[in-house]
């Protein structure tokens, strides 16, 4: 049988039946054998989806999972859903061309035209965009190149824990980065406050902290290009950046003549329970890093960014897949959807309901250390109760006890310890009580062991 006679029978495998149990199995054995050894999300989750919709997917053995990772936030209307689904066809079936490069075309300008209604006005009032290659990372070197360009300076502000990319620019402003390349500053957190203080102390420090070393003539900091800032870390373990730390961030860098870049990969499109996550401390950004949910499912990554930065050279940054039709289509479908029925706003009361829930579960199992987030990006640390140091391994745990009971979850922060919930901001009452309650089963299965 052909690879291809292989898939469609997979697809084809009726809902239960041990039939189907077998052919998932070889499909993940061949996995294995054929796939690099630097696969990720398919070693802690074995699965074989098949189908989806909404929250839900349905592995080839027939069973069906409420999928909590939604690509790493990029599915912000889950599986399938029926408005992405229209705008693709519709470009199908118009004859339009599926590949253009950087080409004007209708369905770019359709896509343009709803991002720009959808960005903070100080920004959309004299922005530009540029087209990078279909992944975030690529996005994030983009905009590196901008703000060098611009600046005639070389030297980047970032922060530890960051995480934006794993291209070589995007690793170095990275928290893992071994290669430093990049002035690493403190970023405010409560649980694990870098001044041993927490809450808004530990982010007045860490302001007051970045403000002395730029301002040191013998700091070791020339004035740098930028800098490159999440308003909600994400694998860097879910710490949302307080409103007034990133209101400072945006006063230091702006009286230093700092381009500030706001890296939205994943907390754009409400994911935080506003538009974009820089909306919650009021603050524009010089540059924004856009990608996973402004393509509807499909891959597009753009940057935005103040006209005055605009000093590339034609060719400057290229790609040849920066003409994705068929996801800017269905990125406008998503966008439009997300605004006209107020899903940010949404996610903010669910979520906060989500939070509260979470919360309780920290007072009834002494292994969640820590829980924190914003809108329907939520996190939950896993320590040892008795040293109160992450527990990576319980974590894992956790994982898999939520995989046995139909739960996608993923792990991110320090130590991998910190358990993930990114659902689609389609997430009805019912469902978010359904993921409450497999997670709380899980957490307390795998603690008992």
């Amino acid at each position: 049988m052909s690879l291809t006679e292989q898939a469609a029978a997979a697809a084809q495998i009726p809902p239960q039946g041990g039939r189907g149990s077998a052919a998932a199995e070889g499909i993940l054995r061949r996995q294995a054998q054929r796939e690099s050894a630097a696969r990720t999300y398919a070693r802690s989750l074995p699965i074989v989806p098949v189908r989806a919709r909404g929250l839900t997917i349905e592995g080839a053995d027939g069973r069906r999972y409420l999928d909590c990772l939604s690509g790493a936030g990029t599915l912000a209307l889950g599986h399938n859903h029926p408005v992405v689904l229209e705008a693709i066809r519709g470009v199908l079936d118009s004859g339009a061309p599926l590949h253009v490069l950087d080409l004007a075309t209708p369905v770019k300008d359709a896509f343009t035209t709803e991002l720009f209604a959808n960005l903070p006005a100080g920004l959309a009032a004299d922005a530009r965009v540029q087209f990078c290659g279909p992944a975030g990372t690529d996005a994030v070197e983009a905009a590196l190149k901008l703000v060098r360009t611009a600046t005639g300076r070389s030297g980047l502000l970032a922060f530890a824990g960051a995480y934006h990319g794993m291209t070589a620019g995007a690793l170095s402003a990275s928290g893992g980065a071994t290669d430093v390349r990049v002035t690493r500053l403190p970023y405010p957190q409560d649980h694990r406050c870098p001044f041993g203080v927490g809450g808004a102390e530990g982010a007045r420090l860490s302001a007051a902290w970045t403000e002395s070393l730029l301002d040191d003539p013998k700091g070791g900091v020339p004035a740098p290009a930028g800098m490159l800032v999440e308003p909600v870390q994400g694998e860097g373990g879910v710490h949302p950046a307080p409103d007034d730390w990133l209101r400072r961030m945006r006063e230091i860098t702006e009286a230093r003549g700092i381009p500030l870049i706001a890296d939205e990969v994943q907390t754009g499109v409400g994911r935080t329970g506003a538009f974009w996550g820089v909306d919650h401390a009021g603050v524009v950004p010089d540059v924004m890093v856009l990608s996973k949910a402004i393509g509807g499912s499909l891959p597009l990554a753009v940057i935005v960014y103040r006209s005055e930065l605009d000093a590339w050279e034609p060719g400057a940054h290229a790609g040849t897949f920066r003409g994705n039709q068929l996801a800017m289509a269905a990125g406008t479908a998503t966008l439009a959807y997300v605004r006209r029925n107020g899903l940010a706003e949404r996610a903010a009361e669910l979520g906060g309901r989500m939070l509260a829930a979470l919360r309780g579960l920290a007072a009834d199992q002494p292994c969640v250390g820590d829980v924190r987030g914003r809108g329907l990006m939520l996190g939950v640390e896993i320590t040892d109760p008795d040293t109160g140091a992450a527990a990576p391994a319980l974590a894992a745990a956790i994982r898999r006890a939520c995989l046995d009971r139909g739960l996608i979850v993923e792990l991110g922060g320090r130590h991998g310890a910190v358990v993930r919930l990114l659902p689609p901001l389609t997430l009805t009452d019912e469902q978010a009580t359904a993921v409450l309650d497999r997670l709380a089963d899980a957490v307390a299965a795998a603690a008992a062991h």
